[in-house]
């Protein structure tokens, strides 16, 4: 008989993953900072990174079918509890910038909704905007806190809301200069020089939000144990998720140069463009505001569950997985409904400075928008880090892991394809960190936010460090 949890299909796998992995968000952002060339990124990034990243992650699924814990499982059992640890850490650890942005997203979303346009985004003050966002976090921490899941239950929901919102925007960007009186708004679209990327220094510090698009195939992982014919059937998969997500970031690109002027980008794209793109649509097919308000109402609601969801989630990952050697006590100490209640006072500490401290120097809420969401793409990517040691030293031990599913059988080829996509992320994470402003136009600017990109790692790296040494003092006593 059949084994009844191997049901999975190649585009059942593919369909999961691409709702996991992608956003419309994606888009958007990576438009803001390279235009039209970012089409010929996303095809490099898709065929040297992604799709061996996605087939890397599934012979890790496979090779540990039993483990729970992801990918510090994964380290645990190739390396060390320590390097265990240091692997959980991190992924908790990178969620802190992820959580202070939060708050800045369902506040642009609740004044699209109410005021109708995206003046708040380019006239609030950063002071104003962070103190509204510490409010609005320290109330979701609370709230978690209490153990109420509610909010957590609207993510599936919002998160459809939002695949149907990407997958409608690509289909009525593009096809607007055709049904519509729209115009295009980038000249030249049928030169093949409007494709290419200029690869200078300013290029390369986009390359971290690129990454950070593409990144999360780890949740795919359990996946490959539920796939009829794993071998087989599991990298068709992963090969048409790579097309999936290539043809959405593609034509979404290519939309976006309809929309906007590739050569004169809006300063404020990231926070406000798929609003304003949105409105535009909703003018060009005569339905007024409609698009924006479901767009917001969707955002809003994704943005409140990802932020319930992630207050909590990661935490728990840490304190499940880290060895008690290595995490003191006290921060697993719960409250009567199981709540780690230390845990979350460690993290409302660390995303409220993260809130607070760059306002003081950031004037506006748009710029601090776009240096949060840089430094995501600088810090979230870091974790990603870990599956590529993981596959490295499962190489060294291929013989101990049999799996159903083996991206390449050479451990030495192997080993080049997990170095390569190592050393690619933490190329893009260290270029990342370079300021995207023009050094001579605001240089005081450039090198606070400079060091805030460097220094916030180096805290994450330096708290993780400590807690083993208090743990251990702890333990003394």
């Amino acid at each position: 008989m059949a084994d009844s949890t191997k049901q999975l299909r190649w585009y059942n796998v593919a369909l999961i993953a691409f709702v996991a992995v992608w956003g419309l968000g994606n888009v958007f952002n990576n438009y803001a900072q390279q235009g039209l060339s970012v089409i010929t990124s996303w095809l490099l990034i898709m065929l040297l990174y992604f799709v061996p990243y996605a087939l890397i992650v599934g012979q890790l699924g496979s090779a540990f079918k039993d483990a729970n814990g992801g990918v510090s499982s994964w380290i645990r059992a190739t390396g060390t509890k320590r390097l265990a640890y240091y692997a959980a850490w991190t992924y908790w650890v990178v969620h802190v910038p992820y959580l202070a942005q939060k708050p800045q997203g369902i506040l642009i979303g609740l004044s699209w909704l109410f005021q109708g346009n995206g003046d708040f985004v380019n006239t609030a003050s950063a002071v104003t905007v962070s103190m509204i966002c510490l409010a609005l976090f320290l109330l979701f921490l609370w709230l978690a806190a209490r153990g109420i899941t509610t909010l957590n239950r609207i993510g599936s929901v919002a998160g459809t809301a939002m695949f149907v919102m990407s997958i409608l925007f690509i289909i009525l960007a593009v096809s607007a200069p055709f049904m519509t009186q729209a115009h295009i708004a980038t000249p030249n679209m049928t030169s093949i020089k409007t494709y290419l990327p200029n690869f200078n220094l300013a290029y390369f510090t986009t390359i971290s939000m690129l990454v950070f698009a593409v990144g999360g195939a780890e949740k795919i992982s359990p996946y490959v144990n539920n796939t009829k014919h794993a071998a087989r059937e599991f990298p068709l998969g992963m090969i048409a998720l790579a097309i999936m997500v290539a043809l959405c970031a593609i034509l979404g690109s290519f939309a976006m140069g309809f929309l906007f002027d590739s050569n004169h980008i809006p300063a404020d794209l990231m926070a406000n463009g798929a609003y304003k793109a949105f409105a535009m649509l909703g003018g060009y097919y005569h339905l007024g505001n409609t698009f924006v308000i479901l767009y917001a109402i969707a955002q809003t609601l994704a943005q409140i569950s990802a932020l319930a969801f992630s207050i909590d989630a990661p935490l728990k990952i840490l304190l499940a997985d880290a060895d008690a050697d290595f995490v003191p006590a006290a921060l697993s100490k719960t409250n009567a409904k199981g709540v780690p209640v230390n845990g979350y006072a460690m993290t409302g500490v660390l995303v409220g400075l993260l809130i607070i401290v760059p306002a003081l120097k950031i004037g506006n809420m748009n710029a601090l928008y776009k240096w949060l969401l840089n430094l995501n793409s600088v810090v979230m990517p870091m974790r990603y880090l870990w599956v590529f040691l993981a596959y490295l030293l499962l190489n060294r031990h291929l013989s101990r892991y049999p799996s159903d599913y083996m991206f390449v059988k050479s451990r030495r080829l192997g080993m080049v394809i997990g170095g390569w996509c190592f050393l690619f992320t933490a190329f893009a994470c260290v270029l990342g960190m370079i300021p995207k402003l023009d050094m001579a136009a605001d240089p005081e600017q450039w090198w606070f936010q400079l060091a805030l990109n460097i220094v916030t790692p180096l805290i994450f790296l330096a708290l993780g460090l400590i807690l083993p040494a208090i743990a251990r003092r702890r333990r003394a006593n």
